[in-house]
């Protein structure tokens, strides 16, 4: 995901090979939104709106057609209303959540539910973030800056670690699981209940046996930004902040074989 706001520092060299041309010069995508509510008025006027603020924005009616446009557009964030017909916010949320493509999207609830409870009950389903309506649309649009801010983070996060010596990597994932079948450090209890998709748990297998994220992406085919994805998602729910930590905890919790 890229930031709107953000350029690269380095220079890029110009087609013809003559000249370098500065990285701000070369327009940064637009971050990809999908607005998902049953209300025409306020959709149309929400789209206008994030449209002069620099996102490209799709529209859907309510969470059945959020959910088919969103296999096709794979958007960055999703942002939709809790209160729909045919499928909700919350069922279009367990949907997101449990594909392995757009398990790791942002999600914003908008909702004219605004109580403590209601966005309590947001957040403990996986939602990134929660608006309740009427709102300001600069809030909606800083908000939206916010969690497209945090998850490039994580995957900077994914592509340090995944830049690390994979020799070392190896050496110490064996050491570990040595020191675990010899009794050197104690295995806890396997009654770590963690909700991975499945994708997720495949992604975890495959780190615990020491493999780094292009051969990941490889096996699983699918994209390196995917996998960063998903080692982000992974050290959140685990609580841990690099491949060691997360493959030291998946094997003293038997999360891996």
């Amino acid at each position: 995901m890229v930031n709107p706001l953000s350029t690269g520092a380095a220079g890029l060299p110009d087609p013809e090979g003559d000249v370098n041309i500065p990285a701000e010069a070369v327009p940064a995508p637009p971050v990809r939104l999908l607005l998902v509510d049953d209300e025409p008025g306020l959709r149309t006027a929400v789209k206008a709106y994030l449209e002069d603020e620099g996102f490209l924005v799709t529209t859907a009616n309510d969470g059945e057609e959020g959910w088919t446009t969103a296999q096709t557009l794979l958007p960055d964030v999703v942002i939709t209303d809790v209160m729909m017909p045919r499928c909700d916010g919350y069922g279009l949320l367990k949907r997101l959540r449990g594909d392995e493509r757009l398990g790791g999207t942002p999600v914003i609830f908008l909702t004219a539910k605004g109580m403590t409870a209601d966005r309590i009950a947001g957040f403990q389903a996986g939602a990134d973030d929660y608006i309740p309506k009427p709102f300001d649309p600069d809030e909606l649009v800083a908000r939206v800056r916010n969690v497209v801010r945090r998850q490039d983070r994580l995957l900077v996060e994914a592509a340090r670690f995944a830049d690390a010596d994979i020799g070392a990597m190896a050496k110490q994932i064996t050491e570990i699981r040595s020191m675990l079948g010899t009794g050197g450090v104690k295995k806890a209890a396997p009654d770590v209940k963690l909700d991975f998709t499945p994708r997720e748990a495949s992604v975890l297998q495959l780190v615990a046996e020491g493999m780094m994220n292009k051969e990941i992406a490889r096996r699983l085919e699918t994209s390196i930004r995917n996998v960063e994805k998903y080692v982000s998602r992974l050290f959140i729910k685990t609580g841990t902040a690099s491949r060691t930590e997360l493959v030291r905890y998946s094997l003293e919790h038997g999360l891996v074989d």
